[in-house]
């Protein structure tokens, strides 16, 4: 058999399926630590559901010439900051876990802070600051997970592709109101 040749034993697969058939999803091929995997996911839930928070409000508070654009992004990010919890809520029930969406310590899982900003400017920066955990967060779960439980970590690669995006948006938002000088040919121009 060359290293090309793809071969299994669908009788041992049959066999293994139908043993401890009450953990549902997870299989004896699952390689990851479960109670570690699920711990992680709890966080980023808390994590995400105070970024929906944090959005919620800033789009309910933000006032001002500019702000139109910036609310816009708010309530589009604090759908999407939703989606993200149910993920990973889902992804936590099939790994046999129970989600934690408990008020109490909150704060205290979530990796993200919640942060009010007074000023929209202010907002966005926290938002940004925020998104800026979220990445990093996400990134050291996802070099945690590896390749031991593949399915999480393509869900969290997917989160963090969104987190990226978020930061992105609320950087331009921030630069719109706020432009900073750009030197060219030793002269200071204003975008």
């Amino acid at each position: 058999m060359s290293k090309g040749d793809f071969v299994y034993d669908l009788q041992e697969i049959r066999k293994r399926a139908r043993e401890h058939i009450q953990r549902g999803a997870v299989t004896s091929s699952y390689k990851a630590n479960r109670g570690v995997v699920i711990k992680i996911l709890n966080e980023a839930l808390a994590t995400e559901i105070v970024c929906v928070l944090r959005y919620k409000r800033h789009f309910f508070m933000a006032q001002g010439i500019d702000s139109s654009n910036a609310t816009q992004e708010f309530a589009q990010h604090a759908a999407e900051e939703q989606a993200h919890a149910d993920q990973i809520a889902l992804r936590i029930t099939q790994l046999g876990g129970e989600p934690n969406f408990s008020p109490v310590g909150l704060v205290d899982r979530s990796h993200s802070e919640y942060q009010e900003g007074t000023g929209l400017s202010e907002m966005i920066q926290e938002d940004l600051v925020a998104e800026r955990i979220a990445i990093d967060s996400y990134t050291e779960m996802i070099h945690y997970i590896g390749e031991d439980d593949v399915t999480t970590r393509r869900m969290l690669e997917g989160i963090l592709a969104a987190e990226e995006e978020h930061a992105d948006d609320m950087a331009n938002l921030l630069k719109k109101m706020n432009p900073l000088p750009s030197k060219k040919n030793d002269q200071v121009v204003m975008d």
